[in-house]
């Protein structure tokens, strides 16, 4: 089990002695074991849950325990003295005595720490600095001498920034230690929250404003609830927080679309004073914000909802329910008269733009309808098609699915709020309100995975080769490899655009970090046709010479002492590019005549015939846009030159060992 599972489980346990089943299964969200697999790690923790104590059946796809044995004794899933049964399973060697957990042996957290005194701290060098301030006021004279400076709290956002963008800070801030930003107050039409509340707090705030508020005026702590159940894993929840949410202007935020439909007004404050930003104000453009350089995000002022008459709902569409991103999200919201009349909507949608944006066309025709009138829901349909009308091309692709997804969120709050009206209604549909809950987890033992390995047996399943290894941990993975003498670490420059002609490549920035050995590129192979590869015709470059064709393209390699400075490294190297014309779709294509010459085109019989034969002939388009890529993880590699006739020992987790 990885040190990730065990700091869940600990963590867990330590919160609540006896987690329910779901308490349980949400704790190991976000975790990755593909190796060893889920069903050990989530039977060891369901341990802990006292339902499931005797033999975890109902965690291995049992139908319970003891209870059916009636009062009998003993454990139903064991052999009883006495029965008879000679067929009944017994233990077949003596079972481990492990010491019994209890909450009462647990270490008392140090109480030096506990009243530790927390006290401004700076350090770094020339190129980096980091702050970490313990007061707002602090926190404002950093920002108004460093407008530039970046806020970190949960830090999830600016590591993606750093590794994958290759984006550079020279200024960093942490701001997990401002008490006065994770503060928060309860008014009487309103709920106001420090802006770094993590979201792990802002879950028991809701539910707390739920007990202050009612059922009905609570509606958006519900819906703010509801987003962060399926935003990211617990880990990640206890350290993000709102305003990390909203500097960020994610187009597919979960909470930014719940806070734009609540009319929530953020607070911002700098050194010259307090600014209220309405939220239906505050995304301007892609990750682009009206906060101004000076300022921070202090709160939020949520209003509650109207005892009657407002009903707020969220949804989110993912490839995976729990914690993934989403594809399209939303929060919609009407308020309505007491003869069911719109008063007003908001209809605030994220993954349909640039932006987190709301629906104008259709917002603007609901007002004033009559909710229950079946004509309205066709009307803010029509509303939502020319509201999203996204092209064929448009970024992350999946535009009719995105847009019909757009429209079935409006459909299920439709019948929602129906079903809350004191109206009969004979098209209401019950169906399309539900929400779809995960199941817990269950699963059998597999008997085959030890069994010899077959090949070609029709019809029966294969465990994979190394799946025993590897759920038993004996399988070397390339990092368990001791390092080597005088071995290097490599990693490759990519390019950051998607088509542009190569001007200059300067890895002197690079060559000057201590550490780094080396760049090599294209010049330094043999010969030019070492540079092409691919199965079965070798037709694409490895590493780009005068231009790259796609966004992370390898352009060269930075060698280095480890893989850390190896990484530094290639940030530091600087690519200079000259933008060149990108084609995005068939019909461009066919206007510049851009095609791969040398496919074959496949003709199979006489088309023509076959159409002067056919009783019907349907004509049409399809489109498939071929966006969507099978997440893969992280490759490692270790080659090792032999002094022997130029030999390469090469040890690597590849799919095509043929290839290498």
């Amino acid at each position: 089990m990885g040190t990730d599972f065990l700091k869940s489980l600990y963590a867990l346990i330590r919160n609540n002695p006896n987690p329910s089943e779901h308490a349980v299964e949400e704790a190991f969200d976000g975790n990755l074991c593909r190796c060893t697999g889920y069903r050990p790690i989530l039977d060891a923790a369901q341990s802990f849950n006292s339902r499931n104590n005797c033999g975890m059946a109902k965690s291995n796809g049992g139908s319970g325990c003891c209870m059916e044995k009636n009062g009998g004794g003993g454990c139903c899933k064991g052999s009883s003295a006495g029965d008879g049964d000679k067929d009944a399973i017994g233990p077949k060697f003596p079972a481990p005595e492990f010491k019994k957990w209890s909450p009462d042996t647990e270490l008392i957290f140090p109480a030096a720490l506990r009243k530790h005194d927390f006290k401004p701290l700076v350090f770094g060098n020339k190129k980096k600095k980091w702050y970490r301030p313990v007061t707002v006021q602090q926190l404002l004279q950093i920002k108004n001498i460093h407008p530039e400076a970046k806020l970190v709290g949960g830090s999830t956002e600016t590591q993606i920034e750093v590794k994958f963008k290759a984006m550079r800070y020279e200024t960093s801030v942490y701001v997990g230690d401002i008490p006065e930003l994770r503060q928060f107050t309860f008014h009487d039409d309103h709920l106001e929250i420090g802006a770094n509340v993590s979201l792990t707090d802002l879950e028991a705030i809701c539910e707390q404003a739920v007990e202050k508020y009612g059922s009905a005026r609570a509606q958006p702590f519900k819906a703010i609830k509801k987003q962060l159940q399926y935003f990211a894993g617990r880990q990640i929840r206890n350290v993000a927080s709102p305003a990390g949410n909203l500097a960020t202007a994610s187009p597919i935020s979960d909470l930014n679309p719940v806070f734009v439909a609540t009319n929530t007004v953020l607070i911002a404050e700098s050194l010259n004073g307090e600014k209220e930003i309405p939220m239906t104000e505050f995304f301007q453009g892609y990750r682009k914000t009206a906060l101004p350089p000076d300022s921070i995000i202090a709160s939020l002022r949520i209003p509650v909802a109207k005892e009657k008459g407002e009903f707020t709902r969220t949804y989110k569409q993912a490839k995976r329910k729990d914690d993934d991103i989403a594809i399209v999200t939303s929060a919609l919201r009407v308020s309505l008269s007491e003869t069911n009349e719109v008063t007003s909507a908001n209809l605030v949608f994220g993954g349909m733009a640039p932006m987190t944006v709301s629906a104008k066309n259709a917002e603007a025709f609901l007002v004033g309808q009559d909710f229950t009138n079946p004509a309205t829901l066709e009307g803010v349909m029509a509303g939502l098609e020319k509201d999203f009308n996204l092209p064929f091309s448009v970024p992350g692709g999946m535009a009719t699915y995105r847009r019909s997804l757009s429209m079935g969120f409006f459909y299920r709050f439709y019948h929602d709020v129906l079903s809350n009206l004191e109206v009969m209604s004979e098209d209401l549909d019950p169906d399309g309100i539900a929400e779809i809950e995960r199941a817990i987890s269950t699963g059998d033992k597999d008997h085959e995975a030890s069994v010899a390995y077959q090949q070609k047996i029709l019809g029966k399943a294969s465990p994979h080769v190394a799946a025993l290894k590897q759920s038993t941990g004996q399988a070397q993975y390339t990092d368990d490899i001791p390092v080597q003498k005088n071995e290097l670490f490599a990693c490759m420059v990519l390019s950051t655009k998607a088509h542009a002609k190569i001007i200059s490549v300067d890895p002197s920035k690079a060559l000057d970090i201590p550490g780094v050995v080396d760049y090599v590129d294209h010049k330094d192979l043999p010969n030019p046709q070492a540079n092409w590869w691919g199965a079965p015709v070798a037709d694409e470059l490895f590493l780009a010479v005068d231009k790259v064709t796609t966004a992370g393209q390898p352009i060269g390699v930075i060698l280095a002492h480890s893989a850390k400075i190896a990484e530094e490294g290639m940030r530091a190297v600087n690519v200079e590019y000259e933008d060149l014309p990108a084609i995005l779709s068939i019909e461009e294509a066919i206007e510049a005549e851009s095609f791969y010459k040398h496919s074959p085109f496949i003709k199979n019989g006489d088309v023509d015939e076959a159409f002067k034969q056919a009783d019907r002939i349907f004509e049409g388009v399809s489109r498939m846009g071929g966006q969507e890529h099978f997440y893969l993880e992280t490759q490692a590699c270790l080659a090792i030159p032999k002094p022997e006739d130029g030999e390469m020992e090469i040890w690597s987790g590849t799919q095509n060992p043929t290839e290498t």
